[in-house]
């Protein structure tokens, strides 16, 4: 059985810097190693095929979700330790973060940034206090955080948005970072 379940949003490609494919696979790797369960959107494609394999490779349970418009575009992996097709990508969103103790984000797209996006405003709104893991593999994410930075500045959010997530620059990084916050006492566990 799984001690705890990391959700991993990132690129249904693999970008242009062969790190970002390296980041994945060490990541998949990792959580397995840790006994920790991979949640994901169950693609077999890009990045998420990449970590999906790492932690399958590794010994890991691994947790998929995927909106049955999307099966044969990101080419659902059905050998999961557990599959699930859902009608929207709203409903695949809730699932995976439900079914999560925290998030790691990895480079990626549009639709990565919409799921990171939703949890710090989840977050914002005192809705949860699940760690929020930035992966920022060869500054891909600095752009996005000075962008945050701005907002704060310029008066649109709290100061304490910037603290809803931890900046870490690998993989091994971002596993003792959620080593870090799973150790601390949350609001989520009472």
């Amino acid at each position: 059985m799984f001690e705890k379940s990391v959700c991993v949003y990132c690129g249904s490609r693999f970008g242009n810097d062969p790190a970002f494919k390296k980041t994945a696979q060490d990541l998949g790797d990792l959580l397995a190693q840790n006994n920790w369960r991979l949640v994901y959107g169950a693609g077999d494609v890009g990045l998420m095929g990449t970590v999906a394999r790492a932690a399958q490779a590794a010994g890991g349970t691994t947790f998929g979700v995927i909106p049955q418009h999307l099966v044969d575009w990101e080419v659902g992996k059905t050998d999961l330790t557990q599959y699930i097709v859902t009608e929207t990508m709203h409903e695949r969103k809730k699932v995976m973060f439900m079914n999560s103790d925290a998030v790691i984000v990895l480079p990626g797209g549009a639709g990565s940034l919409d799921e990171l996006f939703e949890v710090l405003t989840w977050r914002q709104l005192g809705l949860h206090e699940k760690p929020v893991i930035i992966v920022n593999t060869h500054g891909f994410w600095d752009p996005l955080l000075t962008m945050l930075e701005h907002v704060v500045a310029q008066g649109f959010a709290d100061a304490s948005l910037l603290d809803y997530y931890t900046i870490v620059p690998d993989a091994g990084c971002a596993l003792n970072a959620l080593r870090r916050a799973f150790s601390r006492p949350s609001a989520d566990a009472e």
